[in-house]
């Protein structure tokens, strides 16, 4: 779908700028740093992609009963998603047809209807209009035609994404070639453990950038770089809105975590083979975050607040079995990723800071930043706004035990072939967890 300009067009990179991100990955150049700072860009793409896109707000399970909800709001837009007496869920704009008051006040909740604290219009939980007070007189009055606006709402692997474009083609299209890389897995089923919600003060951009590469690893993250060192991995060719790939755990690591030699938790369903010595990665565009241990999944949400300042959602998520276990303790997980976190946060502040100087001109890539050129790419493209497509790369990938390996860019999830890893001991490690 074309995108809508704004009255006054904002700043957008130039033709120019935007050739020299579409390069191929060695010859190309980083985004002009203005997409950073610029109140005008960062309208557009409020306007333009999270208004228009699919976006991630939240898992199914946080409105798993009748009349149960959640709030979110997209593109500054207030949402309410709600799952009706049918059991389907729903979302609807949080604004009553009559006056226009915001009904829903608490960020979640259960009702039994949803009723607009105002003038006590009521409606069903499939948002049709039930009661309207003095309106039995009003000509051509229809209740049918004062039910709440809805909003497009689909769900993939429990998570709730919603678009306010109610033409946008549905979710399963859009994700392309995702929802199979993940088809053998059941993330529905998984349930939060821990939520940390972190204020940033850095444009969103920069942290899904930063995500999307490791080359900082080993003098920001010494804790992680013991446990997967930042050149042991792949990443992965993709059609779709997304990018995203693995790195190797140490041989004697079994996750990301304070102790992630000795965790005592069972694989998540579906975990096997490789999967057991790996840390998957995802970027879904335009906010999602998804990292895959073997034992949880580790998600984030960010949401732009303006050019200069994020909020970051970040969920631990364990399969309810795991949780409901008497020994059960996310600790050494959640304290290794806040870590993490806090130690990436600290460093998207200095790029923000640092990319207001007039000194500073988009930079270069390293061969180590392939997947930050992929996320550059779709933006670049959306900003374009010329129907073109730009074709992904992936470096030289490096394996251990098979450093001189190539051709496997679209190697699957779960390949079973071990590359001179001894995964036995693991494997029955694994088994052991899974029967106690």
């Amino acid at each position: 779908m074309a995108a809508t300009l704004p009255t006054t067009a904002p700043a957008l990179p130039t033709p120019a700028e935007l050739e020299a991100v579409r390069r191929p990955f060695k010859a190309a150049r980083l985004l002009p740093p203005r997409v950073f700072h610029d109140p005008a860009i960062f309208d557009f793409e409020r306007d333009n992609w999270f208004a228009k896109d699919w976006i991630c707000v939240g898992r199914s399970d946080e409105a798993a009963n009748r009349g149960e909800y959640f709030l979110a709001t997209v593109a500054g837009e207030s949402v309410m998603v709600v799952r009706g007496a049918d059991g389907d869920l729903r979302a609807f704009h949080n604004v009553c047809r009559h006056r226009g008051s915001q009904i829903l006040e608490e960020s979640c909740g259960r009702l039994v209807r949803i009723q607009c604290p105002y003038h006590a219009w009521t409606y069903d939980l499939e948002g049709q209009l039930q009661r309207a007070k003095h309106t039995d007189d009003l000509v051509d009055f229809e209740p049918a035609e004062n039910s709440l606006v809805p909003v497009r709402c689909e769900t993939w692997q429990g998570f709730v994404f919603l678009s306010l474009d109610p033409g946008i083609r549905p979710l399963g299209d859009v994700l392309n070639d995702l929802p199979g890389h993940f088809e053998r897995f059941d993330f529905g089923a998984l349930r939060r453990a821990r939520r940390i919600t972190y204020d940033v003060n850095a444009n969103w951009k920069a942290i899904a950038e930063n995500y999307s590469e490791c080359y900082h690893c080993p003098g920001i993250h010494p804790q992680l770089n013991r446990l997967t060192p930042y050149d042991m991995g792949r990443n992965y060719l993709t059609d779709g809105p997304w990018e995203g790939g693995y790195m190797e755990l140490v041989a004697n690591a079994e996750t990301m975590s304070t102790d992630g030699h000795t965790h005592g938790r069972p694989p998540l369903p579906g975990i096997d083979g490789d999967d057991l010595q790996r840390i998957y990665y995802y970027l879904v565009w335009p906010n999602l975050l998804v990292s895959l241990h073997p034992d949880y999944l580790l998600t984030h949400q960010v949401w732009p607040v303006d050019a200069e300042r994020s909020v970051i959602h970040c969920d631990w998520l364990f399969h309810p079995d795991t949780i409901a276990r008497s020994d059960f303790d996310p600790s050494d997980a959640v304290d290794f990723w806040d870590l993490t976190n806090r130690q990436d946060w600290h460093v998207c502040e200095l790029q923000q800071q640092g990319t207001r100087s007039k000194a500073y001109t988009s930079g270069r890539y390293s061969n180590q930043e392939d997947s930050v050129h992929a996320f550059d790419l779709m933006c670049a493209d959306r900003y374009a706004m010329d129907g073109r497509s730009s074709v992904r790369e992936v470096k030289e990938s490096r394996r251990r035990g098979d450093p001189d390996a190539q051709g496997w860019e679209n190697e699957p999830l779960a390949h079973e072939a071990t590359h001179g890893h001894d995964l036995g001991a693991r494997r029955a490690r694994a088994r052991q967890a899974a029967t106690r």
